[in-house]
């Protein structure tokens, strides 16, 4: 086996640019293609991003990057509903798959994105890069060490002013837009991970002129009946900070909570105390070397981000919509 793990990347957006920056700072990854639909875009990519230890091939299509020989895992980096159709040419091809989030459009299509994986005994992975972040790790910690006592309410939030125009992704329907999709999958899938699985959710949004919402409040009740209230806005620029809280205090992933740099512990008695918890490169290279763990080891899936974790947030995120009103092209869901 080579040393190093091959990736090919399908798309040349914002989310791909990071994430080559990201192989630049792991261990053992190299960057050997990267496809877009337009030729130009994914040759400028490569010239870019392309290093002395792979010759970084550019494709114009992604059919050609999933049947190469030289790629061993493929990050899936294009609109949210293109996630299933892609994910599934590459497992057909025979390749590991690290799918950006949200993982598909509904949960209908990640059944059959899992199913495919699982019958084929291949690698399969939501990049839901939060859920490696040491920041997250440093949480489960205190909670295991049972410093704020049984956590049983989370609030989380995610929100920035999206300044763009209505032909953007953020606010094209028919590009899997929304606020939700886009940001509230990040306060969902740390709350669930850390509360337990989803059992009841009530949400309510602020539609957009395109149809997508603008902003969306849902909360959650766990397994073990632990509450949790999240939000996301691309209205407006929110704190985004995450607080875990228990009978004997609360801890708190900071500002941008994504990016946590530390956590603050608060305790009913008044003590506090404040844990870095920086990240390596952009935040992006841990969650590729869980990938890459995962796949030397023969690994069809992540256990700090499973199959059915993946499954069951896009039931949750499908009750979401239907209580709000947003449908997709793919959608089988009923309508409100």
């Amino acid at each position: 086996m080579d040393a190093n793990v091959r990736w090919g990347i399908l798309g040349t957006g914002k989310i791909a640019r990071a994430f080559a920056e990201a192989l630049r700072h792991t261990p053992g990854a190299v960057l050997a293609g990267v496809a877009s639909r337009d030729g130009a875009s994914s040759a400028a990519f490569a010239a870019e991003f392309g290093t002395a230890h792979a010759n970084t091939v550019a494709y114009t299509g992604y059919q050609g990057l999933a049947d190469a020989d030289g790629i061993d895992l493929v990050y899936i980096a294009t609109p949210h509903p293109m996630h299933a159709e892609n994910a599934l040419m590459a497992l057909h091809a025979g390749k590991g798959v690290l799918c950006e989030k949200a993982f598909t459009v509904n949960r209908r299509e990640a059944e059959q994105v899992v199913a495919l994986a699982r019958a084929k005994g291949l690698f399969l992975m939501e990049a839901m890069w939060t859920r490696f972040m040491p920041a997250l790790a440093a949480v489960r910690s205190v909670i295991a060490e049972g410093r704020i006592g049984t956590p049983t309410h989370l609030t989380a939030d995610f929100g920035f002013h999206a300044s763009f125009g209505a032909e953007h992704r953020v606010f094209n329907r028919a590009l899997g837009g929304g606020a939700l999709l886009d940001l509230g999958i990040y306060p969902l899938s740390i709350a669930a991970s850390l509360l337990g699985p989803v059992q009841a959710v009530s949400a309510l949004a602020d539609m957009g002129p395109t149809g997508v919402d603008l902003q969306t409040a849902f909360t959650l009740r766990h397994a073990g009946g632990a509450i949790s209230a999240c939000a996301c806005s691309l209205r407006a620029r929110t704190p985004c900070e995450l607080t875990v809280s228990g009978e004997l205090g609360q801890v708190r992933m900071n500002t941008r909570f994504h990016r946590a740099t530390s956590i603050r512990v608060t305790l009913a008695d008044g003590s506090s105390s404040t844990l870095a918890t920086p990240y390596l490169g952009n935040g992006y290279v841990h969650e590729i070397v869980e990938a890459q763990r995962c796949w030397r080891a023969g690994l069809i899936e992540s256990p700090h981000m499973t199959h059915a974790d993946t499954l069951a947030l896009m039931g949750v995120m499908d009750a979401i919509r239907g209580q709000i009103g947003l449908r997709y092209e793919a959608d089988d869901l009923p309508e409100a």
